[in-house]
């Protein structure tokens, strides 16, 4: 029997796989980055992220599934994340300072 692999899907639900996953990531933070990350490898090798450790098969999955990019190993991505993250951010506390019109 082959080996099978938990992978998250873009539904946010396990499921097994014949092949490994290409992203990690943090279930407690939802943080998604590459397998060879610095900072996931260091707190791996501390032994304190491997139980919320999840796998995915590509970047959309992680994305779908609610997970964001490391600032660490995806900087690029992370930096686009987190302009859109701001913004949406401003246009809520916008709307709950503006009264809207009746």
């Amino acid at each position: 029997m082959n080996q099978q692999y938990r992978l998250i899907g873009a539904d946010g639900k396990v499921y097994l796989s014949d092949m490994p996953g290409t992203f990690g990531g943090n279930k407690s933070k939802h943080i998604y980055g590459k397998l060879g990350c610095s900072i996931a490898l260091a707190h791996i090798a501390k032994g304190g992220y491997v139980k919320n450790r999840v796998f995915f098969a590509n970047e959309q999955d992680a994305i779908a599934a609610g997970y964001r990019p490391c600032a660490n190993c995806m900087k690029p991505e992370y930096k686009i994340w987190k302009n859109a993250y701001e913004s949406k951010k401003a246009d809520i506390l916008c709307a709950a300072v503006v009264p809207m019109s009746q």
